[in-house]
């Protein structure tokens, strides 16, 4: 590895360029982007001119990134359904990756790649920036602490009332693997996850709904059009976990409900427990209310609040944008590849979300019966 981490990006959609490049951009005193490739090269062009240096190439077909011998690292920003098979290809390789989330569209895809990341000794990690909210760095800081006891039970939420993506393959299921539970349900559950520190999972029962796809009034950005929509409008899950915890996830593109509640987690411990809403007055921060007993009373704080021992500075809007959150994971990221240490989040945390995800679309197509893990 050269003075700076040399890396290539397949995909120049919404989050390889808003999130990845632009996280990136932040890091250029240790890293640059030298390869740029797209389906579409227009988009490639587009990308190496604004982010790329001058040595940058762009190209359409991926192998010629996997077959660079002065790329270090390679991000995989495509549709759901190539993200084993190009992240297998660069580990192959010998490169280290970050894939987007979801790390793959099925279980046993995810451990292929995770297993080729341990037999070839690269670095895998999975675009879960939103560890990086200042809320839920708060709440983790809170649970590793002890405040929370022993979380026994959560809820994963990531539901929007009218919120279909109208643009992109997000409505084909070949493409994508699924609909609103692939796309946003994993955010909340890696969340979840992480702060109950539970990843031994017993059971996974889902439910999956095929009910509004026909009906795209009301669509924030515009109306979908009904004929290409192939994928869920909204799934619903309940996993257990061999330690006797449970978990609760709903995910939605379109539900009949009061109010989104997107990149949301409700946890419950023996000392005291959290949830976040989002913020009704529009802003990008969440609404964090921490619930305990003191003093024989119930009492509720927040973040920001001062309350008892849940305090914490306040928190401003840019500071959990996408561009801040994209930042915090490139640099977590490079710090991985630069220093050889583990990365952020682990090729083996990421499995067990697709894990649940997987499972959840399982049991539904079972009628409901439940998936068992070993």
């Amino acid at each position: 590895m050269g003075e700076k981490v040399r890396i290539g990006i397949v995909g120049l959609g919404f989050i390889g360029t808003q999130k990845h490049l632009v996280g990136l951009s932040q890091h250029r005193d240790r890293c640059e982007v030298v390869a740029f490739c797209d389906f579409d090269i227009e988009r490639a062009q587009a990308g190496r001119a604004q982010w790329g240096n001058e040595d940058a190439y762009t190209t359409t077909d991926y192998m010629e990134l996997v077959n660079d011998p002065s790329i270090d690292v390679i991000h995989v920003c495509t549709w759901n359904a190539n993200h084993c098979e190009i992240t297998c290809a660069a580990l192959e390789a010998g490169k280290h990756v970050m894939v987007e989330k979801p790390m793959a569209v099925t279980g046993a895809d995810a451990r292929t790649m995770r297993d080729t990341a341990k037999r070839t000794g690269k670095k895998l990690t999975v675009g879960f920036q939103y560890r990086q909210r200042e809320e839920y760095q708060f709440l983790k800081a809170l649970a590793d602490e002890g405040k929370f006891g022993e979380i026994y039970a959560a809820k994963a939420h990531a539901t929007r009332r009218r919120g279909v993506p109208i643009w992109g393959v997000f409505t084909d299921k070949s493409k994508q693997g699924g609909g609103p539970l692939i796309d946003l349900g994993g955010h909340s559950i890696d969340v979840a996850l992480w702060l109950m520190d539970n990843y031994e999972v017993a059971s996974v029962t889902g439910v999956v709904n095929y009910k509004l796809g026909d009906k795209p009034q009301g669509n924030i950005g515009g109306q979908w059009d009904p004929a290409t929509y192939e994928v869920e409008d909204s799934a619903f899950g309940f996993v257990t976990f061999k330690n006797g915890a449970s978990l609760f996830v709903e995910a939605s593109w379109a539900l009949n409900i009061k109010a989104a509640r997107e990149g949301c987690i409700t946890i419950c411990g023996t000392e005291a427990g959290a949830e976040t809403v989002q913020d009704p007055n529009g802003s990008a921060n969440l609404v964090v209310d921490v619930n305990l007993i003191e003093g024989g009373k119930q009492v509720n704080t927040g973040f920001g609040e001062g309350g008892a021992y849940f305090s914490a500075g306040g928190v401003g809007g840019a500071q959990n944008g996408f561009a801040y959150m994209g930042g915090l994971e490139a640099g977590l990221w490079l710090d991985a590849v630069i220093n050889d240490t583990e990365p952020y989040v682990t090729a083996d945390q990421a499995v067990v979300v697709t894990e649940i995800l997987d499972a959840i679309y399982t049991s539904a197509a079972q009628g409901g019966k439940p998936v068992t893990f070993d």
